[in-house]
């Protein structure tokens, strides 16, 4: 994955959500910028980290929403119509712990079977790390703070809410692991 696949999904998300959901939008770019910064410093493939942060939302797309699922729904139109890499469409349907939103959705076996949880741990953390330690608006904080903020704008009883509840053990525990490996690889 190079540049021309960070291109392309700077390209296709932006078509998809710039204009309808800037907010949203605003928040991709922050978890982008976030994935340029730790893939290399990680030694990650870098291009598809960035790649399936800029694409970890698209299913919030208006025209994309069919089971209401983002996680599901992205990951479906970017194999779909896209044919896009395995891998990044894996972690795109997976991002951020979405086998339990999903659970709470009562699609856990489809998301399952259909995209499995890639086996590479820190590059799977590395997504949960970028997604939640950036704001709704694209700027930077801590996991604490973005769970608070999820949880407050969904609400403890939403389905989200309960969702989020349940994930915050697997989000700190996988932002740890991320900032002990950061550590270890100081610039």
């Amino acid at each position: 994955m190079g540049d021309l696949i960070g291109d392309w999904a700077t390209h296709i998300t932006r078509a998809k959500l710039g204009y309808a959901l800037p907010r949203r939008w605003a928040h991709t770019q922050g978890v982008a910028f976030r994935a340029a910064e730790v893939g290399p410093a990680l030694n990650l493939d870098a291009g598809l980290l960035v790649a399936a942060a800029t694409l970890h939302d698209i299913g919030y797309a208006p025209r994309l929403a069919v089971t209401g699922f983002h996680p599901l729904d992205g990951a479906r139109f970017l194999r779909d119509k896209h044919g896009a890499d395995e891998r990044l469409v894996r972690l795109v349907a997976n991002h951020s712990f979405a086998l339990l939103e999903a659970e709470e959705r009562g699609l856990r076996e489809e998301l399952a079977a259909e995209f499995p949880l890639l086996d590479e741990p820190l590059l799977v953390d590395a997504l949960v790390y970028c997604d939640m330690t950036t704001t709704p608006d694209g700027d930077r904080t801590t996991a604490q703070d973005r769970v608070a903020e999820i949880r407050s704008r969904y609400g403890d009883d939403s389905m989200v809410g309960r969702f989020i509840r349940r994930a915050a053990p697997e989000i700190f525990a996988s932002v740890e692991r991320v900032e002990a490996a950061l550590a270890a690889h100081p610039r």
